[in-house]
């Protein structure tokens, strides 16, 4: 199908947001401001005639365009380099992506991004995470955000930013699946619960070796800042050093051992309260399962506030349902 220029193309509020009517267009500078290129139709994006089908079907011709520079087009080595889509006389229903991932560091790292679908006002619909994995030193790679499968509520996007950029060296990078990792292990941490101020999220150890794994006692923790730097201002408890009531986190250590394909969970559990003073935010945690064991970093976003303190549970083999 013929690539035709875009009608109009806004970039409001750091968001590639792209809407237009008729044959008005604009091209985006480098400093965020517009170029009006013709005007012959005014802007109709309150005209309900304009707005997207119930059913989110796209219309019909392609169209590509290059984003200006704005905050919420690059972020942390990872800029969206292009957009494509579907227009009509009303807009642009984007269907993917381009974005490049470059790694400034001295070793190769796995590049996980968030990106947030927009709307016409620039709120955020939806998000999805999308990961690139052992980047080399200098290297930069390109890939194609697909977001033909948007969630429901995403329907009407009409764009797409980066919201949160997170980067671990690649031979520490979580392996949830694949082949197994030189350790024979897979260690990863889950989204968590959240009430109240109170946070629990999940390590997760899988044995994916061909002999059993043994483990007693508790994950050895690292907590680590935005640039992946040690934080020793947080304690970490063993159990939940009154942080709150879990059933099974203060329980004693067991010993354990895992056959190929068991599991075993610990857990991280603290309060987001702020009182007096900085709140402290650690992204990272550096994981080993026991004292000889190889590094894994995930990332649980801590959110510790002002207390200071880390609960951490000790490892229990997983129930087999």
């Amino acid at each position: 199908m013929r690539t035709t220029p875009l009608s109009l193309l806004a970039v409001l509020a750091g968001v590639l947001l792209l809407s237009a009517c008729g044959s008005e267009g604009a091209t985006a500078r480098s400093d965020g401001s517009q170029q009006t290129q013709g005007s012959d139709s005014a802007d109709r994006r309150g005209d309900p005639s304009c707005s997207a089908s119930p059913t989110g079907t796209p219309p019909t011709s392609d169209t590509s365009v290059l984003p200006g520079g704005s905050e919420g087009l690059e972020k942390d080595g990872v800029k969206i380099s292009g957009l494509s889509g579907r227009s009509h006389n009303c807009g642009l229903y984007p269907f993917s992506a381009e974005f490049r991932v470059t790694n400034h560091e001295t070793e190769p790292f796995t590049y996980t991004i968030t990106f947030e679908f927009v709307s016409h006002s620039g709120g955020a619909l939806a998000n999805t995470k999308q990961t690139v994995p052992a980047v080399k030193p200098g290297q930069t790679v390109k890939r194609t955000l697909d977001m033909g499968e948007l969630p429901p509520q995403a329907s009407t996007a009409v764009g797409v930013r980066i919201a949160k950029v997170r980067s671990v060296p690649a031979d520490e990078a979580p392996a949830p699946a694949g082949p197994c990792p030189p350790s024979g292990i897979r260690i990863t941490s889950d989204h968590g619960d959240a009430a109240m101020g109170l946070r629990v999220v999940g390590l997760h150890l899988e044995n994916c070796s061909t002999r059993a794994y043994q483990i007693n006692g508790y994950p050895q923790l690292q907590l680590l800042d935005e640039g992946r730097k040690p934080v020793t201002s947080v304690e970490v408890l063993h159990g939940s050093g009154g942080i709150s009531i879990v059933t099974g986190f203060d329980d004693p250590p067991q010993p354990v051992t895992l056959k190929p394909g068991q599991s075993a969970s610990a857990g991280l559990m603290w309060r987001n309260t702020v009182t007096a003073g900085t709140p402290v935010n650690l992204p990272y945690v550096r994981v080993n399962a026991k004292a000889d064991a190889r590094p894994v970093m995930v990332t649980p976003e801590l959110d510790l506030g002002t207390t200071g303190k880390l609960g951490v549970s000790p490892w229990k083999k997983d129930e087999v349902p």
